[in-house]
Order: structure tokens, then sequence, then C-alpha cells
């Protein structure tokens, strides 16, 4: 039926779902568990020897290589809104999808929708703004939605499949890591604790606008980046928290990190905010997965700990590369629109992640 007639008042997303953003993902430990005694986990070189990327680290993307010189990535991502505004959480979504495949160091060739709404409590005005914000992301990123799945759900759900192409020599995993690696963060942190703020109403028009402009800005460095032979290891920074994908680094490659508390850009407010209390569960669920791994210098406090274990929603590449590398890592950051990336630490030998101030 067509809604052209119905009332225009606003629909706040947020009140239909239980969670928001990347904070809804399982928690990390338990998701180890979930797939620890999965047989693909465990045999995929053995029966696949073209898939180059499955779940054995966590990485971003799946990889399937079709000859010697290309590979397909395909990723998934989807999630309840994260915002109020139909349209940004549909850009919001579909960035998030499309990160995946810049992380791997592919570029996207296409994607398919997901799509799973509340269809007697959404007005089809609201769901068809949520689908053009992906369509938005999606142009901007020079790819077509081809198709998709749609689902009458009890919570509004959006995010895309997302299939690319790569290189198989220049396929970035969090396998590569090097001890003397430097690392740099591409995005600023903040984004859970954003949104806890804004639940209760605390968050700014500056800092609503902040937090939508680094939620929608597409990892497109990623696809540049991979071709850097000092690149050795790259992922991106989503629900588990700075703390929880360094960890994925460090484990799979067998190094140690050192992260430096004092560089890690934030939004703005964000410390003010998780001083004040505002983040989220799924920080905490974080931290109980994967704090027994996680080394404090003296003096660092409570809320510092929830900005390295907060859930980012589209968050920023994290690049492992070697020293000599790092002015032009920096470099394809800024040409690429990234004005706060930053080093944050490097990796050792060993195994431990420390963090000082």
């Amino acid at each position: 039926m067509d809604d052209t007639n119905e009332p225009e008042e606003p629909i706040h997303l947020t009140r239909f779902s239980h969670g928001g953003g990347c904070g809804c993902k399982i928690a990390p430990a338990v998701l180890r568990d979930i797939l620890a005694d999965t047989p693909f986990a465990s045999h995929r070189a053995a029966s696949h020897p073209d898939l180059l990327v499955g779940v054995e680290h966590g990485d971003d993307a799946a990889v399937y290589r079709l000859n010697d010189e290309q590979a397909i990535v395909a990723t998934t991502d989807f999630f309840m809104p994260i915002v109020d505004d139909p349209y940004e959480f549909g850009r919001i979504a579909a960035t998030n999808a499309l990160s995946d495949v810049y992380a791997m160091g592919g570029k996207p060739l296409f994607a398919l929708a997901i799509v799973g709404m509340p269809i007697d409590k959404l007005p089809q005005r609201v769901i068809r703004r949520i689908l053009a914000g992906g369509e938005a992301v999606c142009k901007a990123a020079g790819i077509p939605i081809a198709g998709g799945h749609s689902i009458d759900a009890p919570e509004p759900i959006y995010g895309l499949v997302g299939i690319g192409v790569v290189d198989p020599r220049r396929v970035k995993q969090n396998t590569g890591g090097q001890a003397g690696d430097v690392l740099i963060l591409g995005k600023p942190l903040g984004v859970g604790i954003y949104s806890a703020a804004l639940k209760k109403g605390a968050l700014s028009a500056d800092q609503y606008a902040a937090m939508i402009a680094a939620t929608t800005q597409l990892n497109t460095a990623g696809a540049e980046l991979a071709d850097m032979p000092g690149v050795h290891a790259m992922t991106d920074i989503t629900g588990f928290g700075l703390l929880g994908h360094l960890l994925e680094i460090t484990r799979a490659s067998k190094v140690s990190a050192a992260v430096e508390l004092r560089r890690l850009p934030l939004l703005p407010g964000v410390g003010e905010f998780a001083r004040a209390g505002y983040v989220t569960g799924a920080s905490q669920r974080n931290w109980t997965s994967y704090g027994s791994e996680v080394t404090f210098a003296d003096g660092i406090a409570d809320w510092q700990r929830a900005v390295l274990t907060d859930p980012q929603t589209s968050g920023g590449l994290l690049v492992s590369c070697a020293p000599e590398a790092r002015d032009t890592v920096m470099d394809v950051f800024r040409r690429h629109g990234f004005a706060q990336a930053t080093k944050i630490g490097r990796l050792g030998p060993g195994r431990d992640v420390v963090v000082g101030a």
C-alpha cells in the first residue's frame, strides 16, 4: 500500500531494537567457543586449497582464489539501528559492511542488501529511507546493489553482502604482523560511547555530526595500502573494540603489542563522556572476554579501559607496517581523507598486549 498520506511524525528507530550497531555482536569469547569445533575451522586448507582466507583467525572477509591474479573477497555485515534517522542508519550499515572488503585489501564490485523490518510497525517511507541510505554509500563506492533478501522481522535489521576483488598476492590478513611493526589507526575511537550518550540525550549537534561523518567514511585507503610491501597486516576496528581486534592480530601473528594511550585519536568529548559513565554493555562484555590477555600500566582508569574496549561501528583500519613504511602509510590515509590517522603503538616479540599511558 502507498504510504504517501501517512503522517510525517519522526520515527525513533533505536526504540525498536534491543541494541545497535556493532555493539550487537556476540561477545568475542562466546563466539570463539561457538566456532571452536566447527569442521571448516580446522580443515579448510586441506579440502579447499583455493579458499585463501576462512574463519581460522577471525579475519574480516573470506577470500577465494580464481587464478594467479584474481581472488574474490566476500563478506556480510548487518545490525540494528545505532541512530534514529533512517537514512543515516542505512548509510552507516552499508559503510560498515563494505569496510571488510577494504580491510582485506580488496575493491568492492557489488553488494546484496540484507533487510529485516517490522512491517507492522515501520511505515514504508521509513524503510525506503534506510534502503536509500545504503544505496547512496554504494554509489559513492562506485558499485551497484544487485539484489538481496528481505524478511518481516521483530526488530529493524539492515546490512549488505559485499563482494570484491583482490590480487591474491596482495591480500592483507591479521596474520602478517611482525615484531618491530608500527601500528597506525585510521579513524578516531568512541562511537559506542557516543551511542550511549545519544540514547540519553547528551550528545550535542556537533558531536552527532562527527559521529555520522566518522561512521559513513568509507575505508577506501585499504585497497591502496594493500599494494605496499611494507604493510604486513590490516583489519578494521568494529564491535570487539580496539583491544579485541588488536588481539586478533597478535594471536594470529604470534607477536606482542604495546599501545600508547595518550596517542589514541578520539571523537570530540569522548573522554568526558566515558568519565561520566556513558559506556555500552558491549564494552564490559568485551573486557570480560579478553581482559586477561591485556596488561595496563599503573594509573590507567576504568574510563580509559572503556575507551579501549568500546565497540566501534564502521570503525577505522588498523595497519601493522614496517617502521620505514610509516610515513607512506600516513600519506595514503591523508590523501583518502583520514585526517586523524595516528601511530598508536608497535608490535614486538612475545605474546602480551600492554597498554601504557
